[in-house]
């Protein structure tokens, strides 16, 4: 059980604090309720963009990764489609110099032209390197567009493509701060050795002077119900053949989520899970295969992923696929493998909480769903997942016409 307590200021931040006396460490983390599906699809790359710029000094501090280091902190910060998360972690004594970075570029960031330049050419390596220029990089790239035909997931955190951050101007860049990075469309998690009044006192001192903001309002058109199953093949000078099945599911806040989190397990977590003993080790049509699903906040995908053996042919492996799929949706799995499934959902969900950063990201996230206490309450909804639940979202979900396919093929070698 997690305990904390939560406030809010006059300008609307949520505050929850966790106080953990085993670790001597303090942790900010500040969730932004703002993600890439939040950009115009002819700007994209901007919440991605931003998570850089955060670094790039605010008005009153030039550089913000130097005070924290100077007093033994550190951080960092991730986007996703669906939120943009910070978070430093310094000894508790210090927790005063966390506040003062984290409040004062909520605030206002420098907005140099110096910083935008930096910033963007960092991203613009980014996307070269980790999505051109690196095998398999561009995967996400080609099948979002391929799922998705009208809600923004259908290009990935770092853009659609590179010239929208080329372009990107400093008037774009004012317009998406002031939307998006304002206290009420924040939550701040104070976890680790910490008490209650003093996160009080700190939050009043530093962010309860930040102005209210209006909440950007979020009116995304829904994807419609896919009804045909659709296929993209490319080439590319890869080691080895891939396939990528993607197939649309419930939203993060959706009651059947648990189940078909626990349903991907089934099929492809540790070496005793279905694709790993038929497909792996006894048929041996992959390397490697996967499946899992991608948590989006919004309507997402459940993905089954591998990587196809030398010889073997994509036919054959995609039927293999089908076929484990197929026992799914037709025979009940026993609830022996569904126990084993739930005991290491519970262990490492367990395990995690024994994090302080990790604990305060989950709150963050949990808030975010609706109720921070949504924490304490993941391990009771894994173990409520039934047999016949299982089989009932695998009819639903892994579907033939609810399927896109992308076949990632190698090219001949001469």
């Amino acid at each position: 059980m997690i305990h904390f307590d939560k406030f809010k200021l006059a300008n609307n931040l949520t505050v929850i604090v966790h106080q953990d006396k085993s670790t001597p460490m303090a942790c900010v983390n500040i969730l932004y309720n703002v993600g890439a599906r939040d950009e115009d699809e002819n700007k994209t790359g901007f919440a991605h963009l931003f998570e850089h710029l955060m670094f790039g000094g605010s008005i009153n501090i030039p550089n913000y990764d130097e005070p924290l280091q100077l007093v033994g902190g550190e951080n960092n910060a991730f986007t996703t489609n669906d939120i943009t998360n910070y978070y430093c972690t310094v000894p508790s004594e210090n927790l005063e110099t966390a506040f003062w970075l984290e409040s004062d570029r909520m605030l206002s960031l420098a907005f140099s032209d110096k910083s935008l330049e930096v910033q963007r050419s960092v991203v613009i390596e980014e996307f070269k390197q980790r999505y051109l220029n690196q095998p398999y990089g561009d995967v996400w790239l080609l099948l979002r567009p391929l799922v998705y035909k009208v809600h923004p997931y259908k290009w990935a955190t770092i853009g659609k493509e590179i010239s929208h951050i080329e372009n990107a101007t400093m008037d774009d860049v004012k317009a998406f701060f002031k939307k998006h990075y304002n206290p009420g469309n924040a939550i701040m998690v104070v976890a680790g050795d910490v008490e209650l009044q003093q996160v009080k006192q700190l939050s009043e001192k530093w962010f309860a002077p930040i102005p209210e903001a209006i909440k950007p309002e979020r009116k995304l058109p829904a994807e419609p119900k896919q009804t045909e199953a659709r296929s993209l093949t490319v080439e590319r000078d890869v080691p080895a053949s891939s396939i990528y099945k993607a197939f649309h599911m419930c939203s993060r806040y959706d009651k059947e989520y648990h189940t078909v989190d626990l349903m991907s397990d089934i099929l492809s977590r540790g070496n005793s899970s279905r694709l790993y003993k038929s497909l792996i080790k006894e048929k041996q049509l992959f390397s490697d295969i996967n499946a899992y699903v991608m948590g989006d906040f919004d309507k997402g995908l459940f993905v089954i992923s591998g990587k196809v053996n030398e010889g073997v042919s994509i036919a054959d492996a995609e039927k293999g696929i089908e076929e484990e799929v197929s026992r799914l949706q037709n025979q009940l799995v026993p609830e022996k493998e569904l126990q084993k499934c739930k005991n290491k959902t519970e262990s490492s969900l367990t395990f995690s909480e024994t994090d302080v950063l990790n604990k305060a990201t989950n709150l963050a996230i949990s808030e975010l769903l609706g109720d921070a206490n949504l924490i304490n309450e993941e391990v009771e909804n894994y173990q409520a997942v039934t047999v016949e639940g299982i089989q009932q979202q695998a009819r639903i979900i892994l579907d033939k016409n609810n399927c896109s396919t992308l076949y990632y093929m190698a090219k001949e070698k001469n």
